[in-house]
């Protein structure tokens, strides 16, 4: 896989770091999820550049972007993008959201309709009940329960990193991946994303009906789904009938299941079905 370039761009009275795959084609801008960072697209984008031009965030408080105090929500990585957009000359762009992205892609695509050319919403964005909230956030906790420990050597985090049930096959860019995350501190290393951030962006996002963005979305819209669980067959963050609610209630929107993955193998591996699915709409 080809390595991006990395730069710097002025948000919302933070730097922003980037993550950028040349190409020819339209821009296309991507947004992580909850604890992620800029790499978890390298796989994605080494399908898409350099036919498209692919830049990719770190939001606020993760990986080497600022990390403020307080100020994490879907307000503040909107105002963030806008801001980052305008310091690289970009009027308009397709936006590439996975998990907490997609969320922040919809938001930002609702909000600020005039400089979103498309949106590919990645296993994400979809408006679920509390009980499957809680079964995604049960899903999700062994990702959670890393951030703030520190490990001994980045050997021993990779290793138990690997026993995750949900992060199998493993390979090449998982490395790359979380060798990025990590910071070296006196004890050893530890994740860059403090806890007590996550903590407050997953209480804002619970503040959020995202539902009442779908509505006022202008620009065609790919809702990949992924169809498998992390832990238990039905913690999956687009069960059928929410997907189905989204593409009734976005104007233009389409969707696409990518078998057999789950909520981070859509992302971390090689996918024909997936890639050929996002050039073609991006071609559209």
């Amino acid at each position: 896989m080809r390595e991006p370039m990395m730069k710097k761009a002025s948000g919302d009275g933070v730097h922003i770091q980037l993550a950028e795959w040349e190409g020819e084609g339209r821009p296309v801008f991507c947004v992580h999820g909850i604890t992620a960072n800029c790499r978890c697209w390298d796989v994605m984008a080494d399908a898409l550049s350099p036919t498209h031009r692919v830049l990719a965030m770190d939001l606020r408080g993760r990986g080497l972007s600022d990390k403020p105090d307080t100020g994490y929500s879907i307000a503040h990585h909107i105002n963030d993008i806008r801001a980052v957009l305008d310091d690289l000359g970009l009027e308009k762009v397709a936006f590439m959201g996975h998990s907490l992205g997609a969320f922040i892609s919809l938001v930002f695509g609702a909000t600020f309709p005039e400089r979103v050319d498309r949106i590919i919403l990645v296993d994400g964005g979809g408006k679920l009940s509390e009980e499957q909230m809680a079964k995604v956030f049960a899903g999700i906790k062994p990702s959670l329960d890393r951030l703030g420990k520190v490990f001994p050597s980045f050997e021993e985090y990779i290793d138990m990193m690997k026993q995750a049930p949900f992060l199998h096959p493993w390979s090449e860019a998982f490395n790359t991946y979380y060798q990025y995350e990590v910071e070296t501190v006196e004890e050893g290393v530890r994740p860059r994303s403090r806890p007590e951030h996550i903590q407050e962006e997953a209480q804002n996002l619970g503040k959020v009906d995202v539902s009442e963005f779908y509505g006022k979305i202008q620009a065609p819209t790919l809702i990949l789904r992924a169809t498998d669980g992390l832990l238990a067959d039905d913690d999956i963050l687009l069960p059928e009938p929410v997907a189905e609610r989204m593409l009734q209630e976005i104007p233009d929107a389409r969707l696409q299941t990518i078998e057999g993955v789950n909520h981070y193998m859509i992302v971390f591996q090689p996918n024909e079905t997936r890639d050929q699915a996002i050039l073609d709409f991006l071609a559209s």
